[in-house]
C-alpha cells in the first residue's frame, strides 16, 4: 500500500508488510523509504509506514525557502494526522531520528515510543562539552569545502565516507551514485537545527519533560560523536534506555537489520 500525505508539496510514503502493530520509520539523509525493506522484512509483526522525506525518493523536492528540518517535520506531522494512527511507536535514523525526536517534543500526543537509531543531533554533543564536535567538524572538512565549491560529487565521496555502510563511493552503481550527490545540499540545510539548535530541542525542561519511552541504539563502531550525542540525551531524557550492535556502523538498520530489529522488539513488546 502506498499513498500520498497532505502536505505542500506532498509526501509520498510506502507501507511494509501487515502486522498488526503499526510503526512510523524515518530514514536518513541522502536515502528514501527503501532503506527499510530488511528491518520491515525482520519486524513481521509490524505494518511499518516509511515516507520519503521531502527532497528523497518519490517525494516532491525541497523548496529551498525557511528551514528543512522544520518544513520535514510539518510534513511528518501531516502524514501523520491524515492516516490518523493514534499514539504509534516512531523508529527514525540518523537525520530521521531527530525529526523522530522533535515530531515526539511537538506533538507528544501522536508518539507512544521512540527508536532513536544514531540521531545526528550534533548540537547535543556541543552543548556536552569535550572534544567530539570540533573533532566532528574537523572531518567534515573536505565535505564542506567540496560542497562551498559546488563539487557535489567530491562532497557526497567525502560524506559516504564517514557515514556510509563501509563501501566506498565510487564503487556504488552511478545512478546511486548521482542520487547521492544530487542530494547534498540538504546536508547543510540541516546545520541550523543540527548543529545549532535552531529548533529549541535543547532547551532546558523539553527533553526532561518528554513522556514517552526512548531507546538509543548505536553501532559500536560509528563516528565518536555519535556515543558524545547518546550520552547527552540519555543525561537529560527521563524514560531511556540505551543499546549497540557490535561489528555496525552508523548505517546499522540496512547493514545489520536483525539485530535492530531485535532490540526494537524488545523494547516495543509489553
Amino acid at each position: 500500500m502506498s499513498g500520498a500525505a497532505v502536505a505542500d508539496p506532498p509526501l509520498y510514503w510506502r507501507r511494509y508488510g501487515q502486522g498488526d502493530k503499526t510503526a512510523v520509520a524515518l530514514h536518513c539523509s541522502l536515502a528514501h523509504s527503501g532503506k527499510f525493506a530488511g528491518l520491515a522484512a525482520a519486524l513481521p509483526e509490524f505494518g511499518l509506514i516509511a515516507p520519503d522525506l521531502p527532497g528523497h525518493g518519490r517525494s516532491a523536492d525541497w523548496s529551498g525557502r525557511g528551514d528543512y528540518h522544520s518544513e520535514t517535520t510539518r510534513d511528518v506531522l501531516a502524514m501523520l494526522a491524515q492516516l490518523d494512527l493514534g499514539a504509534v511507536p516512531l523508529i527514525g535514523h540518523s537525520f530521521g531520528a531527530t525529526v523522530a525526536l522533535r515530531v515526539a517534543l511537538e506533538r507528544p500526543e501522536a508518539v507512544s515510543a521512540l527508536v532513536l537509531i544514531e540521531p545526528v543531533l550534533f548540537c547535543a554533543a556541543r552543548a556536552a562539552g569535550g572534544p567530539s564536535f570540533a573533532a566532528h567538524l574537523a572531518a567534515h572538512a573536505g565535505f564542506a569545502a567540496a560542497r562551498r565549491v559546488g563539487d557535489l560529487h567530491k562532497a557526497a565521496a567525502a560524506f559516504q565516507a564517514i557515514w556510509g555502510a563501509g563501501l566506498a563511493f565510487d564503487a556504488l552503481p552511478e545512478a546511486q551514485q548521482d542520487y547521492i550527490s544530487a542530494r547534498t545540499p540538504l546536508v547543510a540545510a540541516t546545520n541550523p537545527v543540527l548543529n545549532d539548535d535552531a529548533a529549541g530541542m535543547l532547551v532546558y525542561g523539553r527533553l526532561e519533560s518528554l513522556g514517552v519511552p526512548v531507546l538509543l541504539v548505536q553501532g559500536d563502531q560509528s563516528p565518536p560523536i555519535i556515543d558524545a550525542i547518546h550520552t547527552e540525551l540519555a543525561r537529560r531524557l527521563p524514560q531511556v534506555q540505551r543499546a549497540q550492535v557490535v561489528g555496525a556502523g552508523h548505517m546499522l538498520p540496512v547493514t545489520h537489520p536483525r539485530d535492530c530489529a531485535a532490540l526494537i522488539r524488545a523494547f516495543l513488546s509489553p
